[in-house]
This record gives structure tokens, C-alpha cells and sequence, in this order.
């Protein structure tokens, strides 16, 4: 029985080794890549492609921190000169189907898009920002940026009532 048991696993590991090597393995397909279009508008980004990629939140994150805390005001690194280039032309938008420019890579990375819970996705004006008057809505980012702990959205919704 043994001698029988020990034959049974050669036989199965050789086959498994076989087919582990063989073409006609099915192929992992992994999860769908993700649709860049190259801008509508402008010769060149601000920063190279990989750079973009890698680093383009923080680019913004310090834009936004220089605009609404210090009150500087620049089009590089701006959200709204990023979705004036990156609109798609079928939507207009960089965040209203999945295959937008914003939408297709940050659901390829699993990560969660929250500037436009306040941000416009469409080119639009200077109005094109806070649903709240701007000066409230800033001074909510100043008091986030200072706090020393994280500052609850409900702490930060009680400061525009």
C-alpha cells in the first residue's frame, strides 16, 4: 500500500511539474490597465510623465496649501490647469465615467479621489471651486493645516455653521 501511495505522488507531482511548464496554462490576466489619454489641451505637463505619476498629489497638496493658507496663486501645479488639459473630450469631465483620466488610474491603485467633493471635474471659471463662500472654506484648510492633531469633518463642518 505504501509502495502504491508513494507511486500516486511521483505520478501527480510530475504531471503538475509538466503542466506548470507547458504554454497551456491558463494565464493570469490581472486587473484591466488603465486608460491614459494624452491631454486635450497643451504641448507639455509641468513635470515629466513619471514624475506626474509618482508625485502629482503632492504637487497639489503643496499648491493647495500655498493658495489657500499663504494666498499664492499660481497656474503650475493647480488642480484647475490639470483639468483644463485632462478633460476628456467625450465627457468633458476628468472624474464622470471610469474611463476619465482622474477616475481610470486612481481605480487601478484603489485609491480614493476626494478633490472633488469640493473641486468642479469639468473646466470651468474661477467659481468653479467650494460649495461653501471661499473665505469659510479656506479658513477650514488653515485650520486643518495647523492643528496639531487631525481634525475630525465634523469639527471642520462646524466651522462654516
Amino acid at each position: 500500500m505504501k509502495r502504491l501511495l508513494a507511486l500516486g505522488a511521483v505520478v501527480l507531482t510530475t504531471a503538475a511539474l509538466a503542466w506548470a511548464g507547458s504554454d497551456d496554462q491558463p494565464k493570469a490576466g490581472g486587473a484591466p490597465k488603465p486608460v491614459i489619454t494624452k491631454a486635450v489641451k497643451g504641448e507639455q505637463c509641468v513635470e515629466p510623465t513619471d514624475t506626474m505619476r509618482r508625485d502629482h498629489m503632492k504637487f497639489l497638496d503643496h499648491h493647495r496649501d500655498k493658495a489657500v493658507i499663504e494666498g499664492v496663486r499660481t497656474k503650475k501645479y493647480s488642480l484647475k490647469e490639470c483639468i483644463n488639459c485632462h478633460a476628456s473630450e467625450t465627457t468633458g469631465s476628468v472624474a464622470a465615467s471610469k474611463d476619465d483620466f482622474c477616475v481610470s488610474c486612481h481605480s487601478y491603485a484603489a485609491v480614493k479621489i476626494d478633490c472633488f467633493d469640493c473641486h468642479s471635474t469639468k473646466p470651468q471659471g474661477s467659481a468653479a471651486m467650494h460649495p461653501l463662500n471661499a473665505e469659510t472654506a479656506h479658513y477650514k484648510h488653515k485650520l486643518a493645516a495647523q492643528a496639531a492633531s487631525k481634525v475630525s469633518a465634523e469639527e471642520m463642518a462646524g466651522v462654516a455653521q
